[in-house]
């Protein structure tokens, strides 16, 4: 079977993710890196969507959501909490 460089990279920039979300704790980056990831499609990028199989569906969107929710954690995140904070203060 012949590997595709595309599946190392993808493997690299999840690995560099996971590093920034639990090491340096930067959600923000670690969506970024996430993102990154997803263009470097690990399974055969020569099969349409429709034919592959359900677990590289799952992988791929569960990835995607992962990347999302970090993203919209380090958006709303703060200013979610800001608002809280003037709410309770009468601002």
């Amino acid at each position: 079977m012949k590997t595709s460089f595309n599946k190392y990279l993808y493997i690299g920039f999840v690995l560099l993710g996971l590093y920034e979300l639990w090491v340096k704790k930067s959600a923000l980056e670690a969506a970024t890196q996430l993102g990154i990831a997803l263009i470097f499609d690990p399974f055969d990028q020569n099969q349409p969507w429709k034919e592959r199989p359900q677990w590289q569906k799952a992988i791929l969107i569960i990835h995607l959501a992962l990347m999302g929710g970090l993203f919209g954690y380090e958006v709303g995140y703060k200013d979610f909490l800001k608002g809280m904070e003037d709410g309770w203060n009468g601002k």
